[in-house]
């Protein structure tokens, strides 16, 4: 059976979103037909609000809709520590951790020479003007543990060694509760490498 334009437009737009296929965007589709008309225009306001109302922190370059973000303004927050992550859902990631009571800093992606992003396309002038301005002791390179993550760590270190801080990279390994029979043999060795002493 085909379906009619309208259907087959938001469908179609479905489809451009991350992590969503074919039949889930159609399933969507079919439950928005469905949706009380206050459901609907209550989602298409916050998407259309969204876009209108969110910008980037001047400080920190993270997702707010307010700069500098709360974050920044937040006197709490050890403004020694300065977590570098590529995108704002990695800050909101390290955030839902509960660990980590820094400042960040959002790159905004990854070195990827094959894919036309260099020293330039990224952030990093930024951070090393905001470390170079003093009162930070350390930048944690949080950075995705991949090829990009890892060339952008190293440049940053290179970048950033003789800034008169201390630089140090997450560890990577096994997941809390996860058995070493079913991990890859990658996590299993960065398991082994980045090991810690029992005190």
């Amino acid at each position: 059976m085909r379906s009619s334009a309208p259907i087959q437009r938001l469908v179609a737009s479905l489809r451009r979103l991350p992590g969503i296929g074919e039949k889930s965007a159609t399933r969507l589709t079919f439950f928005l037909l469905g949706a009380p008309e206050a459901q609907v225009s209550e989602l298409a306001l916050a998407i259309e609000r969204l876009k209108r109302e969110i910008v980037l922190c001047e400080v920190c370059f993270d997702l707010t809709d307010a700069s500098p973000c709360p974050l920044c303004r937040d006197p709490e927050r050890d403004a020694s520590l300065l977590c570098v992550v590529e995108e704002p859902a990695d800050l909101a990631a390290v955030e839902r951790s509960g660990r980590y009571t820094g400042r960040y800093h959002v790159l905004g992606g990854a070195l990827s020479p094959l894919d036309g992003v260099g020293p330039g396309e990224i952030r990093l002038a930024e951070l090393e003007r905001r470390v170079r301005a003093g009162g930070i002791g350390e930048v944690i390179l949080a950075t995705n543990p991949n090829a990009e993550g890892d060339a952008t760590a190293h440049f940053i270190a290179d970048l950033l060694r003789d800034a008169g801080v201390r630089l140090s990279r997450i560890a990577t390994g096994m997941p809390l509760g996860g058995d070493l029979e079913y991990a890859d043999h990658v996590t299993i060795g960065l398991s082994v490498q980045n090991r810690r002493g029992l005190d």
